[in-house]
């Protein structure tokens, strides 16, 4: 098949849905099936690219958000050919770049996945969209059932992504008493609690090590205390050396499970909160609702490391069968109709 994906960002970008797509866009190349992948930019420099046999297609957006919508379809038009000769357009949260064609394209097969939030509290005009995008979809994948209940939602399918299991892993940890984050440094992954909780639990372990990994708007006041670097391709190898994740989003959650690690997770409002204890795996995480509450819940892991092994194998058992063969296989049942 030809497949074409939208997404609004994609390699060399780093992210939980750049990884999703291009996770799945490896394997379906691998299978046989032609993967194109539409994503924006602000660069001027927008050649064609290939990586691992994936056609990678960058829109030069600019940097005016008003402009953008009419950018994009401006572009899609000119290069229309893309979705004439495609048997399958699948959209990644950005349906709305396909809307004007839809109705040139009536019997396109287009599909939808639903991926996270946009921000709290959620718009009216962002449930909107996300019901027009699900009725003139073909079917549809949410990234976690807290979807269903804020936007209202019917998925067809509902995942909470997907992991390679290391062959050797074993649970070797070189600081007792550490943590590590990484992910974007803005206020949806929770960061900034992260680190108060982290100068609250100083105060009794002086020698608690704690890497942030990542970038965002936060970056410059978290390396006031923090030990700060930049995102790294693949982060979840500094699991080896931490004791702790400290993660809130589903694919790092997923990722420290594979290694071992046990999860601490953050909220701030009700919709994250419902992202978290919505989730199959709620009861291997340690959930908190702020630096306080998260320290507290820290220091009493510590003090019962028994616990800690109990979370870590129930977790571990679990993440085994979420594996990017298992989301394949979503991909493939959504389409198999067409």
């Amino acid at each position: 098949m030809k497949i074409l994906f939208f997404a609004r960002s994609f390699y060399p970008n780093i992210g939980g849905v750049e990884k999703h797509v291009l996770e799945i866009s490896k394997r379906l190349v691998k299978m046989g099936h032609q993967v194109t992948v539409v994503s924006e930019s602000t660069k001027k420099n927008t050649n064609i690219k290939n990586i691992y046999g994936i056609k990678i297609l960058k829109i030069n957006v600019g940097k005016n958000e008003k402009k953008k919508k009419i950018i994009i379809w401006k572009w899609l038009w000119k290069n229309r050919n893309l979705i004439k000769n495609a048997d399958i357009v699948h959209c990644h949260d950005v349906f709305y770049w396909f809307l004007p064609f839809k109705f040139m394209y009536p019997q396109k097969p287009i599909f939808t996945t639903f991926h996270g939030y946009e921000s709290y509290p959620i718009r009216k005009s962002a449930i909107l969209v996300r019901k027009i995008s699900e009725k003139l979809s073909w079917g549809n994948i949410c990234i976690g059932d807290f979807i269903s209940k804020w936007y209202g939602t019917k998925p067809n399918y509902v995942s909470y992504g997907a992991v390679e299991i290391e062959k050797n892993n074993e649970r070797n940890i070189k600081h007792k008493e550490s943590g590590v984050f990484f992910g974007r440094l803005d206020e949806q992954t929770g960061v900034l609690t992260y680190s108060k909780a982290i100068q609250k639990l100083k105060q009794k372990y002086p020698k608690f090590k704690f890497l942030v990994i990542g970038d965002g708007k936060y970056k410059k006041l978290l390396s006031k205390t923090n030990k700060v670097v930049g995102f790294k391709k693949n982060p979840e190898k500094y699991f080896s050396d931490y004791r702790f994740a400290f993660v809130s989003r589903y694919l790092s959650i997923l990722e420290a499970f594979a290694s071992k690690r046990m999860v601490f997770a953050v909220y701030d409002n009700p919709v994250k909160e419902d992202y978290l204890k919505m989730a199959p795996f709620s009861k291997f995480i340690i959930i908190a609702k702020d630096a306080d509450d998260l320290c507290k819940k820290i220091n009493f892991v510590l003090n019962y490391p028994k616990l800690e092994k109990e979370y870590i194998e129930k977790a571990y058992t679990w993440v085994k069968e979420q594996t990017w063969e298992v989301m394949i296989k979503k991909y493939l049942d959504l389409w198999k109709f067409v």
